[in-house]
């Protein structure tokens, strides 16, 4: 969830632009291209009412020349190397591309088109290309190695010493000490890699896009809440489908109806479709991509040294280990699996409580649940989201956000936007003085992936001159309907919060150089500005501000918060469960020694039989749409949201224990040595700064009830 950073460390990551072959002479392609030209809008935003789709590739095409030329210069620079002509000089390279690049990737994610994965996916080898000529330049890599065997001896700040020895870290980790022949090898490998992810986020995106459960008998309705139906009745008619409803595979569209729909052949088949994506043996199969990725994963590692893919990425990370990984993920399972098959069985007992004999099943779970929920806490989805209308819970985060840091959120109609789903706030400090941009985009289309994350169209740094960013936030929340304003459950509250944690993270960021601002952290660590945000979501001083019911205005009553508090450890079994299956399929994926193609199915389901997943829990992500490590940044990271989460539920501890929510002193600790660090120093020295000691298992144990 976070973007590729600027020069060089841009040029290492996965993202992709688009590189023409034919070098074109200054001008001809380039005029009249508002990406090339300076932004003349309300703080240098991105022109998206100018720009076109027809602009990105000459856009690309002059940033790759202008980054190419840098590097010349410096590579050939006759001077001796210094931290200032050879870091800071790489640092300053591929501004114009880092621009195009953001702003391109930005939208293929949230607002893509078939011309936009077209240029994706033609430039991804060529990008490659250019990323290793950068990274595999003897002379460059020794300039920098130069500087950094001299480090010692420098007079360099904190924050220049650890830019010092992430761009030779990560030189060294992209094969610049490679000999000639493993150099070409592993070009290859990177060029495949980049063609793949590509090709696998396609086709869940099509696998979304293609299914859709049709209903045109009003009977097949039953137990569905009334704004569930108006809302798939809405889809209908935007599809074409007179007098039906349809229901989709987007989760708020999906999981209501798990939750409601009495028809169980109707909850296995949307349920099946979903669990299935990428596994159907059509265009938009996944296994051999999945396969093959992984197997070239494994082969990369060797190549740099590493056992396994894991071993690799886990060198950068709090984890440091692949078995440091699975000592903390097994010492979750057990608890976890023993609460779920507890769970299991309340729900079994109703299943046979109303009549039925049939064994409970994956795509009956949500439905039990719900009634297990009702039946044990007298609560529901339907009676919390009256209380929880989009626009209330993002004036409850801006409330947050002011009383802890002193925010100012003001909306601006004068800023452009790539699709009119999506507002622009102007952020403030306390004074007025202006600190970023954020652009909001909540709503499922067929042109925006699924899921929910945030990104930076542009970081904040001050190598030059103060740089403010510019965060997107983007969701899939429930839409409008013709009768309501969009109304969240209470896993898209959480989600909100989240991803407008990261966002602060974005724009509280008080770095130099923005290879190490904002969320350029360790990726274990990435994710405690985010889950603590979900913490405070639940406390009863903060839902009073926001959780008020849309028709009425009236604040969300005591009682109800005090179901919400009893109900808080429910089917935590369950959520734990699942999360935990994906975490250690990702694990057994990256642990991987050797680089061969293994069949997907057969390898996930040994994976989840040896830790004893019951068939009634599917892992959160299979192999065939595990977008998080087959086409994100996850690979051997998906447990870092609960390593995290041992994190954000020590750090929220700190606020608890001053008796006040909203404790200034702790949250400007909190800014001052989390959210305003970046990458600087060391997670776990940033922490401590903040916490005054390492954190405690205890609390996380105790609040998803294993404990």
């Amino acid at each position: 969830m976070r973007n590729a950073t600027k020069a060089l460390l841009l040029v290492l990551a996965t993202g992709v632009l688009f590189i023409s072959c034919v070098e074109k002479a200054p001008g001809t392609m380039q005029e009249g291209n508002p990406l090339l030209a300076e932004f003349d809008t309300p703080f240098g935003v991105p022109p998206f009412d100018r720009i076109e789709e027809a602009h990105y590739p000459p856009a690309f095409e002059a940033g790759m020349a202008a980054q190419r030329d840098a590097i010349a210069l410096i590579a050939n620079d006759t001077a001796a190397p210094t931290f200032e002509n050879t870091i800071e000089a790489l640092e300053r390279s591929g501004e114009l591309l880092s621009r195009v690049e953001n702003i391109f990737f930005a939208l293929n994610s949230a607002n893509t088109s078939p011309r936009m994965q077209e240029i994706a996916r033609e430039a991804a080898p060529l990008l490659s290309d250019h990323r290793d000529n950068i990274s595999l330049d003897a002379k460059l890599f020794e300039r920098v190695k130069a500087v950094y065997d001299m480090r010692g001896t420098l007079d360099l700040d904190p924050e220049q010493h650890r830019l010092l020895e992430e761009y030779y870290k990560n030189f060294v980790r992209s094969g610049a000490a490679l000999e000639d022949e493993q150099k070409a090898e592993l070009r290859e490998i990177n060029k495949e890699l980049a063609v793949l992810s590509l090709q696998y986020g396609e086709n869940v995106l099509k696998e979304n896009n293609a299914f859709e459960l049709v209903i045109d008998d009003e009977a097949d309705l039953s137990g569905l809440p009334d704004a569930v139906v108006t809302a798939a009745a809405e889809a209908a008619a935007e599809r074409g489908h007179e007098n039906c409803w349809v229901f989709t595979l987007h989760k708020p569209s999906m999981i209501p109806f798990l939750q409601y729909s009495d028809r169980r052949e109707l909850r296995e088949k949307i349920y099946r479709a979903y669990t299935m994506r990428g596994n159907n043996d059509d265009e938009f199969d996944n296994k051999k991509n999945a396969a093959r990725i992984a197997a070239l994963r494994v082969r990369k590692a060797n190549l740099l040294g590493f056992d396994s893919w894991a071993a690799f990425i886990l060198d950068e990370r709090m984890a440091k280990t692949p078995e440091r990984v699975h000592e903390f993920l097994d010492g979750l399972w057990w608890p976890a699996l023993a609460r779920a098959k507890d769970e299991r069985a309340m729900m079994q007992q109703l299943v046979y409580d109303e009549g039925h004999d049939f064994k409970l099943a994956s795509w009956d779970w949500w439905y039990y649940a719900e009634k297990l929920k009702k039946a044990k806490y007298d609560l529901d989805e339907t009676m919390l989201k009256p209380y929880f209308e989009l626009e209330n819970v993002l004036q409850g985060v801006f409330h947050l956000a002011g009383n802890l840091y002193g925010l100012q959120f003001e909306e601006r109609k004068d800023i452009p936007v790539y699709h009119e789903d999506v507002r622009v706030f102007e952020v403030k400090e306390a004074d007025g003085s202006h600190i970023g941009i954020l652009y909001t985009d909540y709503f499922p289309r067929e042109s925006k992936r699924g899921g929910a994350w945030s990104g930076a169209i542009r970081k904040q740094q001050r190598m030059d001159g103060e740089v403010t960013p510019i965060v997107t936030n983007v969701g899939n929340f429930s839409k409008p309907t013709a009768d309501s304003p969009s109304l969240l459950s209470w896993d898209e509250v959480l989600t909100l919060f989240h991803e407008f944690g990261h966002g602060l993270h974005s724009l509280l960021s008080d770095c130099t150089y923005e290879t190490l601002s904002g969320t350029a952290v360790a990726w274990d660590f990435v994710e405690l500005p985010s889950q603590i945000m979900e913490n405070f979501a639940g406390e009863p001083e903060l839902l009073k501000v926001y959780a008020r019911h849309y028709e009425t205005g009236e604040p969300i009553p005591e009682e109800l918060i005090g179901k919400i508090r009893k109900a808080k450890h429910f089917n935590q079994g369950f959520a734990t469960t699942e999360y935990l299956a994906a975490s250690l399929l990702d694990m057994d994926w990256h642990t991987m020694t050797e680089a061969v193609e293994v069949d997907p199915v057969a390898f996930e389901t040994a994976s989840l039989d040896r830790i004893g997943l019951i068939p009634e829990i599917v892992s959160r992500y299979r192999s065939t749409y595990f977008q998080h490590i087959f086409s994100g940044g996850y690979s051997a990271g998906y447990y870092s949201y609960i390593w995290a989460e041992v994190l954000d539920a020590d750090a929220f501890q700190a606020f608890k224990e001053t008796g006040d929510l909203y404790d200034r002193e702790t949250a400007r600790r909190f800014r001052e040595f989390v959210l305003s660090k970046g990458g600087t120093e060391d997670p776990m020295v940033l922490y401590v700064k903040f916490r005054g000691a390492e954190p405690k298992n205890e609390p996380m144990l105790e609040r998803r009830g294993l404990i």
